[in-house]
């Protein structure tokens, strides 16, 4: 069977970022959205703050965290088999969910700092993929209203001496529709755009996976109740880190011995016979 993002998968590769359009209907993006603003109401009253200064210049940058703990759908949206399939193409199958937030650029917000998300979690050099974000669009979204921004060509910098003294010129914007995907390697540098519009919001959700050796942002054993944790599957489990053998094994060969050299298990078979 045909692999149906196997274009978007060599571009994610090549360039670092990759867009799927129509993921989700207009129709699931405009609900997603509506629950979004519920969970921000619900992160305020539980005195989680949805301002934090010193990521964004002002209040009209909200985000929202700890998602999946405020609603079924954003733990679904980031189990999602589009999302997952994208994730293992760069990661492979061992991954760990790192974090599940939203940004919404209200009109007057303006832009973060420039950077890689693989930068702020992986000493340099960045010679291999250990982070990938999935971005969910919930709005349509395009430079006026703040789409995210990033410098074509920099997920191939390996270190900070690689990025140039114009860096803030080279910034492109990305454009989608709301339930268009995106997907953004942890090399590529960015940064949030600044919305110049008057009424219109850019709601994005952001799935961040990482390398399964690479510490998660969020603590979920810690973070998520434990009635939602024994509600998960096995899968789930494994991706947020919850169970207790962690990330053994997920690199290398930790099968039996005779299992990985079987040539000589039977030799030694022969032996003891």
């Amino acid at each position: 069977m045909a692999d149906q993002y196997a274009d978007a998968k060599a571009h994610l590769k090549e360039h670092g970022w990759a867009r799927l359009p129509g993921i989700l209907s207009k129709e699931e993006a405009a609900s997603i959205l509506d629950r979004l603003w519920k969970a921000k109401e619900a992160a305020e009253q539980r005195g989680d703050p949805t301002f934090i200064p010193f990521i964004d210049p002002n209040e009209h940058n909200v985000r929202v965290f700890y998602l999946m703990e405020l609603d079924k759908i954003f733990r679904d949206l980031v189990a999602h088999t589009t999302a997952i399939d994208m994730v293992k193409s760069v990661l492979g199958e061992s991954f760990l969910i790192s974090n599940f937030t939203a940004n919404i650029a209200r009109p007057g917000s303006r832009s973060m700092c420039l950077h890689s998300d693989q930068s702020i979690v992986f000493p340099a050099p960045w010679t291999d993929v250990n982070a990938l974000n999935i971005i969910w669009c919930l709005n349509d979204v395009d430079e006026e209203n703040g789409a995210t921004r990033y410098i074509p060509g920099s997920n191939k910098w390996t270190t900070r001496d690689d990025i140039p003294a114009d860096a803030p010129r080279r910034l492109v914007p990305f454009e989608g529709k709301a339930g268009d995907v995106i997907a953004m390697d942890g090399r590529l540098w960015h940064t949030s755009g600044t919305n110049t519009s008057k009424d219109r919001d850019r709601a994005l959700l952001f799935g961040y996976y990482t390398a399964p050796y690479v510490r998660q942002q969020v603590n979920w054993t810690a973070k998520l109740p434990k009635e939602l944790q024994d509600e998960m599957d096995p899968q789930m489990k494994e991706w947020l880190g919850l169970n207790v053998q962690a990330n053994y094994g997920v690199t290398g060969d930790a099968r039996y011995l005779e299992v990985q050299f079987p040539d000589f298990a039977e030799k030694e078979a022969v032996k003891a016979a």
